[in-house]
């Protein structure tokens, strides 16, 4: 497939109010998922209808987000960032479709509306996934580039969503943990694994994209992993009590499951500390790019801690 040739992605002024940029940066995410996609009526059509539906079905697109902010702080090339964020968020999507099916959540809804395998079946969902994943990684080695930054790249998202510390392992790790005893350590390497280092990826992978150096490229990685653990918390405390009434996801299904979570070993206000304090350190990470770094700090924020 030859590589796209683009148009200059306009970049979000940061003295927006943080809603209004996450609003901005998910419609200029949005724009280049409908071009990075195989057309809606390519044959076969069934799959290529699942996938714009399940990429188009809500989504906040914080991990494409956080990709852009990084490198926005960093002074990337936004043509290069688009790539990888759209890259993101299709990942993402996959981990969702499969998560939905009657063999892993059995999810029937999400974000308000039927999930894939309940749209289309089981075996298009699974191979919606599957196609989503495998255009990710198209679209990555896409990316104009060394071959070299692509590769380490890459590597750093495989990681990321593979068995030993990333997605696929937190998730086997959750499956096998439900209505089983679970200390701190190990409700710690679930989440870190199975939602954080995904999370983690965006910014690091967007701090490599950029050109940043080792030790800031460090800095970056720890505020990406605080994040991404803090985020994965407020989900657990959302799912056991929600304030607001207007959650899209059904409310009560970890404890229906038997999952480990953050409120079931430490209880909501403890959790609640915990989410805060993890944000705070994630920030402090940040101080080296001064003024540059207060939209990822309000992203930190605004994505984890200010949820509840």
């Amino acid at each position: 497939m030859p590589r796209l040739t683009r148009k200059a992605t306009p970049v979000v002024k940061d003295d927006l109010p943080i809603q209004e940029y996450l609003s901005q940066q998910k419609n200029i995410v949005d724009q280049h998922l409908a071009e990075f996609l195989p057309p809606i009526e390519a044959h076969p059509e069934v799959i290529h209808q699942a996938m714009h539906y399940s990429i188009f079905a809500g989504g906040k697109r914080i991990r494409p987000i956080l990709a852009l902010a990084t490198g926005e702080a960093l002074e990337g090339e936004p043509d290069q960032l688009i790539y990888l964020a759209c890259a993101l968020e299709m990942i993402h999507t996959y981990s969702l479709i499969h998560d939905d099916l009657p063999a892993m959540d059995d999810d029937d809804y999400r974000r308000g509306q039927l999930s894939t395998h309940k749209k289309f079946g089981d075996g298009i969902a699974i191979l919606t996934g599957n196609a989503l994943l495998t255009q990710a990684f198209q679209l990555l080695v896409q990316i104009p580039l060394a071959s070299d930054l692509i590769i380490s790249v890459v590597e750093g998202i495989c990681q990321a969503i593979g068995t030993t510390g990333g997605m696929l392992g937190g998730q086997a790790m959750d499956l096998t943990s439900q209505g089983k005893s679970f200390s701190h350590q190990e409700l710690q390497q679930i989440h870190a694994a199975k939602t954080g280092a995904l999370i983690s990826a965006s910014v690091s992978s967007a701090a490599l994209l950029s050109g940043t150096s080792k030790e800031n490229h460090a800095k970056l990685s720890g505020y990406g992993a605080r994040i991404g653990l803090a985020f994965q918390i407020v989900d657990d405390i959302l799912d056991a009590k929600d304030p607001s009434g207007r959650r899209e996801e059904p409310t009560g299904k970890d404890e229906l499951h038997q999952k480990a979570t953050y409120p079931a070993l430490h209880g909501l206000e403890t959790s609640q500390t915990m989410a805060t304090k993890l944000v705070e350190e994630a920030i402090d990470q940040l101080d080296f790019l001064g003024s540059r770094g207060e939209i990822l700090k309000g992203l930190g924020r605004f994505i984890s801690v200010r949820r509840f």
